[in-house]
């Protein structure tokens, strides 16, 4: 892998060839990160406390983008190292507060412009998400909250970060799909199944009419599952009517209730939103994911792929 720093001059480094590195990749929540560990002879003309950006390249395709967070150099028994760590693009909208304000129609367009662009981000093609009637931005937002909730409450849709750091409006791109099976180079398999936090209830009240609407997670509750939640209109509720809908809430609470985590013997073998079938032999859980979360490494036993695998349906 070969990786470069950025300076807020706009002038670019080449950093030495690393010897471990951590890339992570999330589906959109929390935020993507980097670590890498390199020699570091102390001869450069460029300073790590200059350094705001940061990209990675392998076999000549770009395969992560973000900003400089931290960055170490040490002396040891094993020489001068650098360690440098940061985050994905993500990062400029959840360190930056939104102006709080009402939109009569927010577009797309507006939520691009008024919470996207002003941090040097671009958009990937192919978003076209719907018009939302009196959208509001609440006062101590994140910049990624209102982009978060404009395009997953009311467009379906889970914004991302591809590995340019251009934000991703659009689906899921169900064309890829990796297969785990006998051939494959297993390093571990852990199954987890998690209760907790899972709802099997929820009410949503109207404040103004009493009416309450009752939403189960059947499954859930047959189970044994017993949570309920109770959710009161706010006086915007047609502003927030999606956010607060109990099928969201219900959907939500439950998207870490089955989860798997594979690691592989490979890098760059997997993405996140990729579907992937597992079909190993005396598994009782073979069958088809959605990656949600994907690690890459390269250390002392080699490049590793770790892949974090939920339902295809899974709510993000």
């Amino acid at each position: 892998m070969n990786a470069c720093v950025t300076d807020a001059a706009g002038e670019r480094w080449a950093l030495p060839r690393p010897t471990a590195w951590r890339l992570e990749y999330t589906a959109g929540v929390p935020c993507d990160s980097f670590w890498l560990r390199c020699p570091w002879d102390g001869g450069n003309t460029t300073k790590p406390a200059d350094w705001v950006e940061f990209s990675a390249e392998q076999g000549g395709a770009r395969v992560f983008t973000g900003g400089v967070d931290e960055c170490e150099v040490s002396l040891s028994g094993r020489g001068r190292l650098l360690e440098v760590s940061g985050r994905g693009m993500a990062a400029r909208l959840l360190d930056n507060e939104a102006l709080g304000q009402d939109y009569q129609t927010a577009t797309q367009k507006d939520i691009i412009r008024d919470h996207v662009r002003p941090y040097g981000i671009t958009v990937a093609p192919g978003a076209q998400l719907p018009a939302v009637a009196q959208f509001s931005v609440a006062t101590g937002s994140s910049e990624w909250s209102v982009v978060y909730e404009f395009a997953r409450y009311y467009g379906g849709v889970a914004p991302r970060f591809d590995r340019e750091g251009r934000l991703v409006l659009s689906g899921w791109d169900d064309s890829r799909e990796r297969v785990v099976d006998d051939s494959s180079p297993l390093i571990a398999l852990v199954r987890r199944d998690r209760r907790y936090g899972v709802l099997s209830q929820v009410l949503t009240r109207d404040r103004w009419s009493g009416a309450v609407e009752t939403v189960d997670n059947r499954d859930f509750a047959a189970q044994g599952g017993m949570a309920r939640r109770i959710i009161t209109m706010p006086a915007k509720s047609s502003y927030k009517a999606m956010r607060y809908s109990g099928q969201f809430q219900l959907d939500q609470s439950a998207a870490e209730l089955e989860r798997m985590e594979l690691t592989v013997g490979e890098a760059f073998c997997v993405w996140p939103g990729d579907l992937v079938t597992v079909r190993r032999s005396g598994l009782d859980w073979n069958g088809r994911y959605r990656a949600v979360k994907v690690t890459v490494g390269m250390d002392e036993g080699g490049h590793w792929t770790r892949m974090e695998l939920a339902p295809p349906d899974v709510t993000i």
